[in-house]
């Protein structure tokens, strides 16, 4: 009588233990996997499904849908990932828009569309080119994993000869040089964002890995020789317009000359494009001894 008053006092605590313990494992219970047994869903789809995927593809599929977790981090790196499709997407569509239309009006009216061509094109030009100043705060913050002093040199570069050189003087935008400049600055972008959003999507191919790193340095090459030819040839408008050049006052008076200014920005072109192709050179080679150790391991 005694062990049945003890286990008669004892066993609404544990019942109430037990229930308690329940309660918090229900909670915390995640479900791992999906059968046809679990979910009534499932056992529909089993039964009748237009998914046109394999039975066990199509549950590993609903089950990711269904019960995928979103934790933070997860969720900060899918956002990322859609920012930089959507970002390489734009640039893309926005240089394919370019090229066309130059080729087109050259097409249409041969050399006649040569002056007309910043006055075409120029304003989507100056969008893409301000937009890709967004690319050095990628690296900078590890969203995109690239060389940060290659792509400053670039950057800086594209954006200083069109808004301070061809933006700023009418009579350089009708010059046939800057219609050649617009085609290579377009070529080069047109090479290197298709095979970003490849890489983003993991469809990534050989073709255009190797264009990629291959083909964008000779015609980096003669980018930069016409960036050059762009300022030799505007170096006498702003001489006899005086286009930036300004005389100090204070703290002591001195006179700042434009054109010796752009002078002194030649070498300094020279240096960047010398550091970017050696740059492109050496991840050249890392690249396609990545693709041929990625080819072996197949």
């Amino acid at each position: 009588m005694q062990a049945r008053a003890i286990v008669r006092i004892q066993n609404p605590h544990h019942h109430n233990i037990f229930r308690r313990k329940k309660h918090q494992t229900s909670l915390n219970i995640r479900p791992t996997s999906l059968t046809s047994d679990s979910c009534p869903c499932m056992r529909e789809m089993s039964t009748s499904s237009n998914l046109g995927f394999p039975k066990a593809q199509e549950t590993t599929l609903v089950h990711h849908l269904l019960f995928r977790p979103s934790f933070p981090g997860e969720m900060r790196l899918s956002i990322r990932l859609a920012y930089l499709f959507l970002y390489n997407l734009l640039q893309f569509c926005g240089h394919t828009w370019i090229f066309a239309n130059m080729t087109a009006r050259f097409l249409t009216f041969g050399g006649d569309a040569l002056a007309d061509t910043f006055y075409a094109v120029g304003v989507v030009m100056s969008l893409c080119q301000l937009l890709s100043v967004l690319e050095l705060f990628h690296i900078a913050d590890g969203i995109e994993k690239a060389r940060l002093l290659p792509r400053f040199v670039q950057v800086m570069t594209r954006n200083f000869l069109l808004f301070m050189v061809i933006v700023s003087q009418e009579e350089i935008q009708s010059k046939p040089v800057v219609c050649a400049q617009f085609y290579l600055w377009n070529i080069l972008d047109l090479l290197r964002y298709p095979h970003v959003l490849l890489c983003l999507m993991g469809t990534d191919s050989f073709g255009m890995l190797w264009a990629r790193y291959t083909l964008s340095i000779p015609i980096y090459i003669v980018s930069v020789i016409t960036e050059g030819i762009t300022i030799h040839q505007s170096l006498p408008y702003f001489e006899s317009l005086g286009t930036y050049s300004f005389q100090l006052s204070l703290p002591v008076s001195a006179g700042i000359y434009f054109p010796i200014l752009l002078k002194a920005y030649l070498p300094l072109l020279a240096v960047g494009a010398c550091a970017t192709v050696w740059h492109s050179l050496r991840a050249r080679e890392l690249r396609l001894d990545k693709w041929n150790k990625k080819i072996k391991r197949k």
